[in-house]
């Protein structure tokens, strides 16, 4: 059994639970088969094991390093790369009309658990990439569509996200980076950026820049910004690659965790290279002047779904490694035998296991959130009729989906730590690795507290609340189908309406205030509630289709299930009571008491 993902919980939610065999039946979908997505799944699992998890210390302990003129990163991550997009990930979710496989995004993102979990520093290249590519395959002209995208998807070029400013962080509409048209339709690209991914390294060919800038004339705030292609090196029409774009590096920034990905500091247009002999780096418009925030979103969401399947995989594989450590680690006896008895295996000492279950809990309740959206993201595409519904609650979902495994990622390898006790403390064992590779997801693509102010700020209350509406009809259809299950699903069904209309009723209650900073001071509490019910929600729909089979896995299920509702849902409670009194101890808060 492997110790990066769990093929059984990936086959259960796809085809137990989401009945992704139906899915298969509806266009763009139905040239896939089960026994398709089946061969994908062991290719996935394949290559992590082989390709991407032997040099995740690696990756780890020998960082990526700047020496003034290039990025160095272990070969081990090119070679790995490599076999990922020759075997066709990077292409699996885009459509065939630019040269993709047209995957399902539940079963892409099952696939790409296995990469996330085995070495997230060397996937967040591909998965960069393959983001990027969406982007210009949906919204670029034809000429960077027929320029670009195609050595993406074949992975000879690699592509980036360049939003922050070093003066501006996550706050867009300050930055400053600005965009000059020329008489050929180009323009011409000068700023500096921060904390961007894979910025520069020579894994591959070329690396193309989605930046953000403005135009002369553009309005302030968000509404001025547009959207560039800024490639490291200009392509010829022939698609050759072409002179030294005027793209350099102020440095790498030294993290705490996911060290395998390359963190840069770009400087756009400083005049080391002047390509044409102007200053000023060559960019490309991406749609219209104006639209590039609303444009970048498309990647934005795409890539915050991903940093929540992240998480759920670091997750996962520190639960499945500590599991292993805890069943053949000896140490200790049971409560009431001598000394004289043998040693027994951690797991059986009921703190080690309820620290196991939580993770369980944690880590397999976070993997039915990810994909339950990525599932809504196959519906809106196979049932038309049914887009604005899949696209509504997807959109309220997102939020929940990028930091709700976030969080509590962390927590799960967290525990993990905790059960190899000193051993897991110490660099000889993966586990401290993927707790440090996880602390990053709560911050990037949006932190914590700006997904709390987007979910409560403006998805929940737009349209009078009509995504919530939707999202509690679901809710309110599983629970009437577990009261008519009875047993188990009817007692956690019980549990669980009266969570979901409180938060209604808080919601409503939030939505009346007059004022706007009591609505969001607490807007983290509310995604921290809202998350859990949701998750809550998810286990009760997976406890419907695990009904009475027979089975430790179903056994597995039935107890992670148990323990959520037990011990996890009563803890939305008194965070419902602080958003209910709207507590301003830190709205009223001086700062300069602190």
């Amino acid at each position: 059994m492997s110790v990066i993902m769990s093929r059984r919980d990936l086959d259960f939610v796809l085809f137990e639970w989401l009945d992704t065999a139906e899915l298969l039946q509806h266009k763009p979908f139905d040239e896939h088969t089960p026994e398709t997505v089946a061969s994908a799944l062991d290719l996935a699992e394949q290559l992590s094991t082989d390709l991407f998890a032997p040099h995740n210390r690696l990756g780890d302990l020998q960082e990526p390093s700047f020496d003034g003129t290039t990025v160095h990163v272990v070969p081990e991550a090119g070679v790995a790369l490599k076999a990922f997009a020759e075997a066709g990930f990077v292409a699996a979710a885009l459509p065939e009309a630019v040269g993709g496989m047209q995957v399902p995004a539940s079963v892409f993102s099952a696939a790409l658990s296995w990469f996330h979990a085995a070495n997230a520093g060397t996937g967040a290249y591909a998965l960069l990439t393959t983001a990027a590519a969406n982007l210009i395959a949906h919204h670029g002209d034809s000429r960077l569509r027929e320029t670009f995208v195609p050595p993406m998807l074949d992975g000879h070029f690699f592509g980036t996200m360049a939003l922050s400013e070093p003066q501006a962080g996550s706050s867009l509409a300050d930055i400053t980076t600005r965009a000059e048209p020329q008489d050929d339709g180009s323009y011409r690209v000068f700023g500096r950026k921060m904390w961007i991914s894979g910025g520069d390294h020579e894994l591959s060919d070329n690396i193309v820049h989605l930046v953000l800038a403005r135009t002369p004339g553009a309005p302030a705030g968000t509404r001025g910004i547009s959207l560039f292609l800024v490639p490291k090196y200009l392509v010829a029409e022939d698609g050759s690659r072409g002179e030294r774009n005027d793209v350099t590096l102020a440095g790498i920034n030294h993290k705490m965790g996911y060290r395998g990905t390359v963190n840069t500091a770009p400087v756009f247009g400083d005049g080391a290279f002047q390509p044409g002999g102007l200053p000023g780096a060559v960019g490309y418009l991406i749609g219209s002047e104006g639209s590039g925030l609303p444009i970048m979103f498309t990647m934005m969401n795409e890539a915050r779904i991903g940093v929540g399947l992240g998480a759920t995989a670091l997750a996962t594989t520190g639960y499945l490694k500590s599991l292993a450590y805890a069943r053949e680690r000896l140490q200790g006896r049971p409560v009431g035998t001598g000394p004289g008895s043998p040693q027994v295996p951690l797991v059986e000492h009921p703190d080690i296991r309820r620290m196991l279950l939580a993770q369980k809990a944690y880590a397999e309740g976070a993997l039915a959130l990810v994909l339950y959206a990525a599932r809504l993201v196959d519906d809106a595409a196979a049932h038309p009729d049914r887009a604005d519904e899949a696209n509504a609650v997807l959109g309220l979902l997102t939020p929940i989906v990028k930091s709700w495994p976030s969080m509590w990622g962390p927590r799960a390898n967290d525990l993990a730590i905790q059960i190899l006790g000193g051993a897991g403390y110490t660099r000889d064992h993966d586990i401290e690795q993927h707790y440090r590779d996880n602390r990053l997801n709560p911050i990037h693509e949006g932190t914590h507290g700006i997904q709390a102010l987007d979910l409560l700020g403006r998805k929940v209350l737009m349209d009078q609340g009509r995504a919530l509406g939707l999202l509690g009809a679901r809710m309110a259809d599983t629970v009437q189908r577990a009261q008519t299950a009875g047993g188990q699903a009817a007692e956690y069904a019980a549990l669980l309406a009266p969570r979901v209309a409180r938060l209604g009723e808080v919601t409503k209650g939030l939505a009346g205030l007059d004022d706007p900073a009591a609505v969001t001071a607490d807007a983290s509490l509310y995604l921290d509630a809202a998350g859990h019910i949701v998750v809550a929600w998810l286990w009760l729909d997976q406890l419907l289709a695990v009904a009475d089979k027979d089975g430790p896995f179903y056994d597995g299920k039935r107890s992670a299930a148990a323990y959520f509702f037990r011990r996890e849902l009563p803890t939305v409670d008194p965070l419902l009571n602080i958003l209910a009194a709207s507590d301003r101890v830190t709205l009223d808060l001086d700062a300069s008491v602190l």
